[in-house]
């Protein structure tokens, strides 16, 4: 059989398919226990939609896996941020078009509100070029952008920093 941990491994994202939930960094824990598989997700940010079917997901994969008892868990803490996208599937937002975040920003204490948009230098996936420009900031889901490259007219999705 294979393990527990193998299998939820290989569950792929809803909204960015060509990423698994261990790819994407959500995948916090897998644990085997008396029969039990209990996995451990962590949102992408709070109210994701995504969440119910990535729960869904992972208990079909596991039970058609052979595992009966699954139970998969919401974890809160540390709160998800974009740094934890593994390199690899940085590799496979910018092969599928979509270019991958940069660095998230680093704070302490409060979060200050500002009421503009940060401003973010995105390279283009398809060319390479960063005159780039942001068209909305939210494109197919609110953790994405909509920008478009100035040298090629092409646009294209960015994954924002958290």
């Amino acid at each position: 059989m294979v393990t527990a941990a193998a299998v939820a491994a290989t569950v792929t994202d809803p909204e960015l398919p060509m990423l698994t939930l261990a790819d994407l960094g959500v995948l916090r824990s897998v644990s085997v226990s008396e029969g039990r598989v209990v996995v451990a997700i962590t949102p992408t940010y709070t109210g994701c939609p995504a969440m119910d079917t990535m729960r869904d997901d992972l208990e079909h994969a596991l039970v058609s896996a052979g595992y009966a008892d699954v139970e998969i868990r919401t974890q809160l803490s540390p709160a998800w941020t974009s740094d934890w996208i593994s390199a690899s599937g940085r590799e496979k937002l910018a092969a599928a078009g979509i270019a991958p975040p940069g660095a998230a920003p680093r704070r302490a204490g409060p979060i200050p509100l500002t009421l503009s948009a940060p401003v973010t230098r995105v390279s283009c996936p398809h060319c390479g070029s960063a005159d780039t420009e942001e068209q909305s900031r939210f494109g197919a889901t609110a953790c994405k952008a909509l920008r478009r490259c100035r040298a090629c007219q092409e646009p294209f999705e960015h994954v924002k920093e958290i």
